[in-house]
């Protein structure tokens, strides 16, 4: 069994993307890559990569919510950025979420 999720307070770029698929048993959850747009689709913090990634966390946190789960229960991500300049500003707000310790 699969269930897509879907949270009403993600943008819905249905039908050919899911925000995420919780697997049978629900133990296992695919999250889909999250992007800085808000519940409405528009981009957040436009130049500001700090904006841009709390914008995302907070995405991610959505659907791990919905799901049942929060961010202590990540066990891999993969973050993309387009230059090296914004590492240490995606940094400091990976460690504002990421209090434990990071997946």
């Amino acid at each position: 069994m699969r269930k897509v999720l879907q949270p009403k307070k993600l943008s819905d770029p249905r039908p050919r993307y899911s925000q995420a698929i919780l697997t049978k048993g629900g133990s296992l959850l695919f999250i889909a890559g999250q992007t800085a747009v808000d519940e409405n689709g528009n981009i957040v913090g436009k130049g500001d990569i700090e904006a841009q990634a709390r914008q995302v966390f907070e995405n991610i946190k959505t659907v791990l919510k919905a799901a049942g789960g929060t961010l202590d229960n990540l066990v891999k991500t993969t973050t993309y950025i387009t230059d090296i300049k914004y590492r240490e500003g995606l940094g400091r707000i990976r460690q504002e979420y990421y209090k434990k310790s990071a997946p």
